[in-house]
């Protein structure tokens, strides 16, 4: 038997908790005991309270009997705890009048039996009728009593509010839905924007109101306001089985809006909770959207599209079209005949028969945005000119043509170059000399496609074994060279380096600086691809002299485009972005484009500044870079983002999702939502930014990419306490704690997210406690100084949760703390501030307790300390609590003096000044 005191410490909880499963079962936990722990007001407000989870939870049939006891407690003995509760006695008969509209099996007489008792009661209670004016109209409504709801719909518009009124938002939402219902739709919108700009504290709000407003904002010429509401309501909606008839809501808007896709994963989300629906109504409603869309699909020809359910078999889109249909219009008839009307039924065959609006709207916050205005086009650069065709003598030799093919290559004009081959092969066929022959086969594949590494090895073994039979040693040593970087490519390492020291150091000897330079570049190539970094840096300085002696600006450019990435990767980064720099601008002035775009790309990728990463990949994009539009698109949203300019990263980032889904990288497509997300979120279009952040959590998991996962889950809580969910954001936050066991310093940063959440909860002991496990955290992380800083916002927690001794304990743990740091660091401006501050937070614990003579001796140094690292702002505010609480404890003589030290040198705007002259004013005051 668990005793009063324990059944409310669990009430307490239960309030703490969202409404829903979790808070019912421990509600519930109290019910089963609380007649036996001789409280009578504890019986009462546990049911009250019960009431309340039960229809905000998902469960509103459990809330008859618990509110009936507690109207028949308050009526049979009265007592002082039922004047407590009143308000929320009377405040619940709304709810109930609208819950009992929605079963059909209870009589409509009881309905209205309800309503009398509550404007009955109301008038004893001195209270307005604006509220039950309100709900006679809703069941008139629901009844279809047209007319009758009318004349009391005008009877709630005249009647003025008062404290049991709906909401500052639910009251204009209803407006708003019978403003739609007459296609007023610019009125509904222009009632509710004020509402949506105020403070909303109402569980229902603001995603009632913004669900009824997704259709008047797209009506009244509003598309891209529609979809927030759209989104921004659902991310709430989708969380609480008492909201499945507005998740029907929000299908039937993407059924109508060209979104069946979307509204098809909604419903696959929530088919199972049809089978536990909070109510009739709100499964009749949810069916009949879905059979609306199910419908849609069907037309489309994907009626064959597979719905999966919980214990039940698989079934098509068209199936399970009529089944809800069926269900719905079933339904419909039942309330009628309770009803006496046929108001239902006609409203669930509109919904049934609803077609699509005439305006599509963009719902996934992953799709390529649709344009708006004219289409920027990035300037074109000077190399963009088409090439010049080659210049082929008629009269040439064979050899002369070749010649003239090995300079067109060297120049980087491949058109030309692939004229002149082709050329050779019309004119002359394959010559019989071999060393003719040779440079024409070694000049064949140089034609063939990059990732042609087989061809490409038959081709120059040809011409290498050609080279051979003609004694041209040298030529034959660099083409195995050759070679053995394409055998490489396919993955055959034996004997690569080798054949390719060989051809280096055989240049050395033999070759010009042109071929050295080669060589040297072809064997830091192959070493890179190896991982041996070290000699591969050695033999690309080697190969940069080289290119350097060639007196060639060409040859040095294409050097320095291909050492790039690798000085980078050595770390010679200052090296790697003057090297890229100096290629791109090579390459923008002398072409050809195709090499302008890869410099570019390879100069964005290494500069930091994001200004020179955007023109480069601006550039790219302009001209176009094979395989490269995907990282371009990464690329440049990132630069964008540096530059503050994340709004114009999601067209960038959002084309990279559709270019990987397109392309079937799903595993890229989960790194491009997240870095949408991220665009998402410093744009403050939060609900589109958790939206995506979903999609790639979703993704990291699937690929088992933990480390990005968790910062996708760091986002995704952040994210999930700026759009105001903050349960789902702690519990994002104390995953995180649990899924960071070996990782005390990231352990440490999260708790203290999640505490500083607690505390803005009010939620001050749990903080408290997270504070303290998250200096632990830091600690063991070496983060002295974080440590400290963790140890003042738990005494700030412990103050405010009335934990003294526990607070009282810290102040000698802190002071113990600080005492250990080395010399240095105590001496570091931050760590004065910290150890003033805390002082501030002790005298504000001790004062607020009455205890003012011990605050001064924690407060008397702090002022001094403060002004020292000149933060005066908080040495003039610790001041005015030093001189309060020496004039609360006696020395009114030394405050005053110290107040008119501390106004003598405030500045005129000074935040500490009115309270500084409101105590000097007490302390001159006579005893």
């Amino acid at each position: 038997m668990k005793t009063a005191e324990e059944l409310w410490n669990l009430l307490h909880q239960a309030h703490e908790l969202p409404y829903g499963a979790a808070q019912i079962a421990l509600v519930e936990q109290v019910l089963r005991h609380v007649d036996t722990a001789g409280d009578p007001a504890l019986a009462f407000y546990s049911r009250l309270l019960a009431t309340t989870a039960y229809m905000y939870g998902g469960e509103p049939v459990k809330s008859f009997p618990t509110f009936s006891w507690c109207v028949a407690d308050f009526d049979r003995k009265p007592a002082p705890y039922h004047e407590r509760w009143t308000h929320n006695l009377l405040w619940l008969f709304k709810n109930m009048v609208s819950m009992l509209t929605k079963f059909p099996e209870i009589p409509l007489a009881r309905t209205y039996a309800v309503l009398d008792d509550m404007e009955r009661r109301y008038r004893e209670h001195g209270q307005g009728m604006q509220a039950v004016y309100k709900h006679r109209y809703l069941v008139a409504e629901h009844v279809g009593q047209t007319e009758e709801a009318q004349a009391w719909f005008d009877k709630w518009q005249a009647a003025p509010r008062d404290e049991l009124s709906d909401c500052a938002g639910c009251d204009p939402t209803s407006l708003a839905h019978h403003l739609i219902g007459k296609g007023r739709f610019a009125e509904a919108v222009e009632l509710s924007e004020p509402v949506l700009t105020g403070d909303l504290s109402c569980n229902e709000q603001p995603q009632s109101i913004l669900s009824e407003l997704m259709v008047a904002y797209l009506r009244s010429g509003h598309p891209a306001e529609a979809a927030d509401a759209h989104r921004r309501s659902y991310l709430v909606e989708r969380n609480n089985l008492a909201d499945l008839g507005g998740i029907g809501d929000h299908i039937s808007f993407c059924a109508r809006t060209g979104n069946e896709h979307r509204g098809l994963e909604i419903l696959q989300r929530h088919i199972d909770w049809l089978d536990r629906a909070p109510s009739p109504s709100s499964a009749m409603w949810f069916a009949a959207s879905s059979a609306q869309l199910l419908r849609r699909i069907t037309e489309r020809g994907h009626g064959d599209a597979v719905i999966r359910r919980s214990g039940k078999p698989d079934i098509t889109a068209a199936e399970l079209a009529g089944e809800l249909s069926a269900f719905a219009t079933e339904t419909a008839s039942r309330f009628d005949a309770r009803n006496g009307t046929s108001h239902q039924s006609e409203s669930v065959r509109r919904e049934l028969d609803a077609q699509p609006y005439e305006t599509a709207v963009q719902l996934s916050a992953t799709a390529r945005p649709a344009p708006t205005g004219p289409v920027v086009v990035p300037p074109a650069p000077v190399e963009a000119v088409p090439e010049p065709p080659a210049a082929i003598p008629a009269e040439a030799s064979l050899a002369e043509l070749l010649d003239l093919a090995e300079r067109y290559r060297d120049e980087d004009r491949d058109a030309a170059f692939d004229e002149v081959v082709d050329a050779i092969g019309e004119r002359f066929g394959m010559p019989e000399e071999p060393l003719l022959a040779a440079r024409l086969w070694a000049l064949r594949g140089y034609r063939l496609p990059d990732d042609a590494h087989a061809e490409t090895i038959l081709v120059w073994e040809t011409a290498a074994e050609l080279f051979t039979a003609a004694g041209e040693t040298g030529e034959a040593i660099s083409m195995r060279a050759r070679i053995a970087a394409e055998r490489l490519n396919l993955g055959d390492e034996g004997g690569v380096v080798e054949a390719v020291r060989a051809d280096a150091e055989h240049q050395d000897q033999h070759g010009d600086a042109a071929q050295r330079a080669s060589a040297w570049l072809r064997l830091s190539n192959v070493l890179l691809q190896l991982d041996r970094l070290d000699e591969a840096t050695v033999a690309g300085d080697r190969a940069d002299e080289c290119a350097a002696e060639s007196g060639d600006p060409r040859r040095v450019a294409y050097h320095a485009r291909m050492r790039a990435r690798l000085l980078a990767m050595t770390h010679r980064h200052e090296e790697a972005v003057a090297a890229a720099r100096s290629a791109w601008q090579f390459y923008r002035e002398n072409g050809p484009a195709g090499m302008s775009a890869d410099a570019a790309m390879v100069f964005g990728q290494l500069t930091e500044d994001p200004a020179e990463a955007l023109a480069a990949f601006d550039e790219v994009l302009s001209i176009g870079l094979p395989g490269a539009e995907f990282a371009v698109r990464i690329q440049r949203g990132r630069a964008l983002m540096r530059l503050d300019r994340a709004g114009e990263a999601i067209g960038d980032l959002a084309e990279a999702v559709a270019l990987s889904a397109e392309q079937g990288q799903d595993e890229t497509g989960v790194f491009a939502r997240h870095e949408l997300a991220q665009a998402y979120r410093m744009t403050g279009r939060t609900a589109e930014a958790i939206e995506v952040a979903e999609e790639a959590l979703l993704g990291y998991e699937r690929f088992e990419a933990q480390e990005r996962a968790d910062d996708c889950r760091f986002l995704l809580a952040g994210l999930y306490e700026a759009f105001g969910d903050r349960n789902r954001a702690l519990a994002g936050y104390r995953d995180l704690i649990e899924r960071l066991a070996d990782n005390p310093a990231g352990r440490g940063q999260i708790g203290e997210r999640a505490g500083q959440l607690l505390y803005d909860m009010d939620r001050d002991s749990e903080a408290a406690l997270t504070f303290l496990a998250s200096a632990e955290s830091l600690r063991e992380a070496g983060d002295l100084p974080g440590e400290l800083r963790l140890l003042r916002r738990r005494l700030m927690a412990l103050n405010y949760a009335d934990e003294t001794p526990a607070a009282e304990e810290l102040i000698g743990l802190f002071a113990r703390r600080y005492a250990e740091l080395p010399e240095e660091l105590a001496a570091h401006p931050g760590m004065i501030w910290e150890q003033s501050i805390f002082a501030f937070e002790v005298g504000n614990l001790l004062m607020r307790r009455g205890r003012f003579g011990e605050a001064v001796p924690h407060l008397r140094d702090a002022p001094d300390r403060l002004r020292e690292i000149e933060a005066i702002d908080d040495a003039d505010r610790v001041t005015n609590m030093l001189a309060e609480a020496l004039l609360r404890s006696g020395s009114a003589k030394e405050a005053e003096e110290m107040l008119d030290k501390l106004l003598a040198g405030l500045r005129p705007d000074s935040p500490a000044r009115e309270t500084a002259l409101g105590l000097r004013d007490e302390a001159r005051e006579p005893s």
